[in-house]
């Protein structure tokens, strides 16, 4: 680690936000933003993290999110609830089914899928809990709307495709212009929990030639989902109050499930690549 590296993580919790931000997106994206006047994706996902919209709060919650999708498109798109405890007990745990999957409901990452219940133990889940229970996600990259989210633990069936593994995160990126159809990305991430790719297509499964983040690319496209049409039109609805949010989708056997809105993706320090595109996505909010 060199001297700048060590001075900065000695003094960053001590910084203010817009400093804190700066320095970040200089590192992450290799430019200083322009926080006053921002022109690309990156930096309007920085100004969106200083200045959130007030519903960004209890929509960025994965526990009253659910409220709003259920009124939106209807329950039937809610990734069934196996438990919402107030605390997570001994009693809690044996009541779990045997595969599930165990989320915090105040940030992101905060995911652990349980497939066969005799392999861990209440104690192994209970303390993984609480790390992320005693983590302020605001503090991680300083999106100030999650701060205001009270922190849970809860339980969700485990989805499945006919492979047996977890569906492939679609990320559905809606860009809402003042007059027309939205713009939309879709960024689809295979194989979460073993050897991650990140491609992205358009709203017609074309693939685009843009890497986001640090996701590698897939060696061959993945199959147009036979839903498409579905997954998209529901992308809009949830998006459409919006000017720009993600969207996740998954497909589950044919069978679309919602999994979360987020407003500020990568905390605006998610490079696009080629960098012409942080520029084009910028021109589109």
């Amino acid at each position: 680690m060199t001297l700048s590296k060590t001075f900065f993580h000695s003094v960053r919790d001590w910084l203010p936000d817009n400093l804190y931000l700066t320095i970040y997106h200089r590192r992450r994206i290799g430019r200083f933003p322009k926080l006053r006047n921002p022109t690309t994706f990156n930096e309007k996902i920085l100004r969106r993290c200083l200045e959130p919209d007030p519903r960004f709060g209890d929509l960025s919650d994965k526990l009253k999110v659910r409220e709003y999708v259920a009124d939106k498109i209807g329950s039937e798109y809610l990734v069934p609830l196996v438990a919402e405890p107030s605390a997570f007990t001994k009693s809690v745990f044996d009541a779990l089914p045997q595969a599930f999957v165990m989320k915090a409901n105040h940030g992101s990452g905060f995911v652990h899928v349980v497939r066969d219940k005799n392999e861990t133990s209440f104690e192994e889940l209970d303390a993984m809990a609480q790390s992320w229970l005693s983590t302020d996600f605001y503090a991680i990259a300083r999106e100030r709307h999650y701060r205001t989210i009270e922190r849970r633990i809860f339980f969700e069936a485990l989805l499945t495709g006919d492979d047996g593994k977890v569906p492939p995160d679609l990320k559905f990126h809606v860009f809402n212009k003042q007059s027309g159809d939205p713009k939309i990305f879709i960024l689809v991430i295979t194989d979460r929990f073993g050897a991650p790719r990140g491609d992205m297509y358009d709203a017609d499964w074309n693939l685009l030639d843009i890497g986001m983040g640090h996701y590698p690319r897939s060696t061959t496209p993945a199959p147009r989902p036979a839903n498409l049409d579905a997954l998209v039109a529901i992308a809009r609805d949830l998006a459409s109050d919006f000017e720009f949010v993600r969207v996740d989708l998954y497909d589950a056997k044919d069978k679309i499930y919602f999994g979360e809105l987020t407003f500020t993706p990568g905390a605006g320090m998610f490079a696009l690549h080629p960098d012409k595109v942080d520029y084009e996505w910028g021109s589109l909010m």
